[in-house]
């Protein structure tokens, strides 16, 4: 900036004429002014940024799939807050989240994204009594249900027209992705998103801090490359899913331990138990309701282990057959 010097000598008049002056050292000297100041339109513009960048999240249903969000969020520098069923209170206060017990109170505060965390189950129900009429008219309602053609046709039932819908389906959860979200796949569908700049950079800030978070793959199965993408990618995320909880399942029944010396091909199967056993049965009975492959693929399953076990013993009756006759 324009520096502003002042001269360090003076001039007095007398009776002899006039005589110059040495002003002191310590004068004033104003060299610049480059500290940001409240007032300057620079220092508004980065703070308009700032808030710009900042989301006001809201989280219904603020179970172990909620929080593990939430926690997220916050470290994103993200504004947080919940609702639930139960008294998370105390878990909302530890995470940095603003907990509301009631539902309206939840809405008046006027989340710019609202997050449904809820079962697949619960879902049409919470939608149906949920004040949406005290949230603001542009709201954008996402869901992080394990299956996606069921929560789109409902939001698109069920939400005010005005509302943007983005469904979203982390395929990772609480203990798979406890440790980090790199290289984790997000898949994701902009059902409704209003053309507004300031819809489209809600909708994007959102998808941000999936990538931020290290999530390398963000796949958009509506309309990716110009063109709707099959849906038999769909169906085979949705079915190999349920194969997975499934097994993991099964494995979980059958009570699996460490042992002294674990293969890596065990220590993989126990990591499955850890990963899908620890979610409710709820979860995994919504997974296979609302999954129109299910019960196809639990055929399948039974096919596998019956044809497996086909060969197994056909093999042990023709080495009992082959002995048998030798023996005689």
């Amino acid at each position: 900036m324009r520096a502003l010097y002042l001269s360090n000598t003076c001039s007095t008049r007398c009776s002899q004429g006039w005589i110059k002056l040495k002003r002191p050292r310590f004068a004033l000297r104003v060299r610049g002014l480059d500290a940001a100041q409240p007032f300057d339109s620079e220092n508004k513009l980065r703070a308009k940024f700032v808030q710009k960048r900042t989301l006001r999240i809201g989280i219904i249903g603020f179970g172990n799939f909620g929080q593990f969000l939430a926690k997220h969020f916050v470290r994103h520098g993200h504004v947080v807050i919940a609702t639930s069923r139960g008294d998370y209170s105390q878990a909302a206060e530890v995470i940095g989240v603003k907990f509301y017990p009631d539902a309206d109170d939840f809405c008046e505060d006027h989340p710019d994204v609202v997050i449904v965390c809820t079962s697949i189950l619960s879902t049409g129900d919470m939608l149906r009594t949920f004040p949406l009429q005290r949230l603001k008219r542009n709201t954008l309602f996402c869901d992080v249900l394990s299956v996606k053609q069921f929560p789109k046709q409902l939001f698109q039932q069920l939400l005010p027209p005005d509302f943007d819908i983005l469904c979203l389906h982390p395929m990772f959860g609480p203990d798979s992705g406890k440790h980090s979200w790199k290289d984790l796949p997000l898949v994701f569908d902009k059902v409704r998103i209003g053309t507004e700049l300031c819809r489209v950079e809600r909708c994007a800030s959102l998808l941000g801090i999936f990538e931020a978070a290290g999530c390398s793959k963000l796949v958009w199965t509506h309309c990716s490359g110009g063109g709707r993408q099959p849906p038999r990618s769909r169906e085979q995320a949705a079915s190999s899913q349920f194969i997975t909880h499934t097994v993991g399942r099964m494995l979980g029944t059958m009570e699996l331990t460490e042992t002294t010396i674990n293969t890596k091909g065990f220590e993989s199967l126990l990591s499955l138990v850890d990963n899908t056993y620890n979610d409710s049965f709820e979860l995994y009975y919504g997974l296979f309701m609302y999954n129109k492959n299910a019960t196809a693929e639990l055929s399948r399953l039974e096919l596998a282990l019956t044809t497996v076990k086909s060969e197994l013993f056909d093999r042990l009756h023709e080495r009992i057959r082959s002995d048998f006759f030798n023996e005689n």
